[in-house]
């Protein structure tokens, strides 16, 4: 049976709408885990940089885990993907309301919420993806918005919850909400059908492999059971052997009738060993070689001196550019700003400007006469100024006006897939990406204890944001160093030789007869 085509529409804008919900749902808490960042804080009495690894961990994990994440989302489609882990959401937030430590904050909220995270966001990404073909840039950027619009909301509520309820009430309720989750899951219908195992596409594609591996087994299915018959042989004698004592070949030859029943039985069972046995031989070569070449294909990325500027890039961005969206709201604390003072969260102002940014500059880099590339470093080395200036930040509306530009900043998550796109080509984008997206979940899981251990060290965040400054700085001109030639000899077509030199040449020649 043939599988559907997108129809970019109908019941695909329900997945759109559920999509964006359950990044709504899911991302809210853990990126505006700020607010109960300084919770912990005071109620576990831990320093900065052991405690920041819970936030840390709960958004990088996702990231790290991605190659896992798209093989369930592989294997058992969106659906139940979606409804799997509405569970481990809502169930880490619930459970850590109950940590009776640090250490199994990290377990709870760490690593079950943000590999809930991590599994919702694929299963999204890829059921809208198969929902939409020609709309299918304006659907993603649609869901995408989830998780900027909850960072937003949830910095407030989750502030207002624990005012009313505690800590404690607030992971329950906020739990309690993620179960929501379940019921945009459910509405997550496959497109494809139910009949229908493997796309038609990828069985046609693999008719050429199954019919070699089929016309070699039928080359060397006479070898296979020859050795079999052999041992089969050694074994039957032995056991004549032992039980007679003595050896006769003439034994052999005499057969009865139930004797020749079971010599045909065994007959096929040698068949049906000898035919498996070799499926499973050329089966580990097939997986050996989709190996070797998966590695080949990373060794040949990895040769491309843009995408290792790139890799390095997006690494140092995550360790520097991540904390301040955890850590503002103590930033505005130890600088002995009033919480009477603040008529909205930090965060939630990081939040609704990256919902702007995210707007802003992709529609920016589908201008022909904007290079996405540069419009990528160049946000990035203002924001490294952004987070230098964080240390001379000592009022409400100075930090406002940073997490603004920071928020607005962040949102070059929008135009980082069409830098890798323009980098290694459509055809290696997923691969790319996948490397990339690990590197990334790398730095956010290690930027906020490091920028945590500065304060633990010095009691002040004035040297950890430089060092953050300095690590985006670093990177985006790294990404420039590598990438200016050869962006501009990918996408600057030289002129064709003019006939002036012919001619030149012709003249030359005859000047010397």
């Amino acid at each position: 049976m043939e599988f559907k085509k997108p129809p970019d529409g109908g019941w695909g804008w329900v997945i759109v709408l559920a999509s964006l919900f359950t990044q709504f749902l899911c991302y809210g808490s853990p990126l505006a885990v700020g607010v109960l960042y300084i919770e912990w804080l005071d109620a576990f009495g831990e320093g900065k940089g052991k405690t920041a690894w819970v936030g840390s961990l709960a958004s990088g994990v996702g990231l790290l885990a991605s190659p896992v994440c798209s093989l369930c989302v592989s294997s058992f489609g969106a659906r139940a993907v979606t409804i799997f882990s509405g569970f481990m959401v809502a169930g880490g937030l619930m459970l850590s309301s109950f940590a009776p430590n640090i250490y199994f904050l990290f377990f709870s909220y760490g690593i079950v919420v943000g590999l809930g995270c991590g599994l919702l966001y694929t299963a999204t990404v890829t059921i809208t993806c198969q929902y939409f073909d020609s709309r299918r840039g304006l659907a993603l950027g649609l869901i995408s918005t989830g998780s900027s619009i909850g960072l937003f909301i949830y910095a407030a509520l989750q502030r207002l919850l624990i005012e009313f309820y505690g800590l404690d009430g607030c992971l329950l309720i906020v739990g309690a909400l993620a179960l929501n989750i379940l019921a945009c899951g459910s509405l997550m219908r496959p497109l494809q059908s139910s009949d229908c195992t493997l796309p038609e596409k990828l069985a046609l594609e693999n008719i050429p492999d199954r019919y070699s591996i089929y016309n070699e087994k039928e080359k060397n299915l006479e070898e296979n059971i020859n050795i079999l018959e052999k041992t089969y042989r050694g074994e039957e004698t032995c056991k004549s052997t032992l039980a007679s004592g003595d050896w006769k070949p003439e034994s052999l030859l005499h057969k009865n009738p139930t004797t020749m029943a079971h010599t045909k039985e065994t007959e096929t069972y040698k068949k049906k060993v000898a035919e498996r046995t070799y499926f499973c031989k050329q089966l580990a070569k097939r997986k050996w070689r989709l190996y070797k070449n998966y590695c080949e294909e990373t060794m040949a990325l990895f040769k491309n001196k843009v995408f290792l500027a790139l890799f390095i890039t997006i690494f140092l961005f995550d360790i520097g550019g991540f904390p301040p969206s955890l850590l503002m709201e103590d930033v505005a604390r130890s600088s002995n700003v009033k919480e009477e003072e603040f008529p909205m969260p930090l965060i939630s102002i990081i939040g609704i400007m990256t919902a702007v940014g995210k707007l802003i500059l992709g529609i920016l880099a589908d201008f022909k006469w904007i290079n996405t590339l540069y419009l990528y470093v160049a946000t990035l080395i203002i924001m490294s100024l952004a987070l230098c200036a964080i240390p001379f930040a000592k009022s409400y509306v100075t930090l406002a006006l940073l997490s603004g530009i920071l928020g607005f900043l962040t949102g070059n998550w929008s135009i980082f897939p069409y830098v890798t796109t323009k980098t290694v080509g459509i055809e290696k984008l997923a691969h790319a990406y996948g490397i990339l997206m690990f590197f990334a979940g790398l730095g956010n899981s290690l930027g906020p204890p490091i920028v945590g251990w500065f304060y633990d060290w010095t009691h002040t965040y004035d040297i950890a944001f430089y060092f953050s400054g300095f690590c985006v700085l670093l990177g985006g001109f790294i990404l420039l160093l590598a990438a200016v030639p050869s962006w501009d000899a990918c996408n600057k077509q030289l002129p064709k030789p003019a006939p002036a030199t012919f001619l030149y040449k012709v003249a030359s020649n005859s000047s010397n007869v």
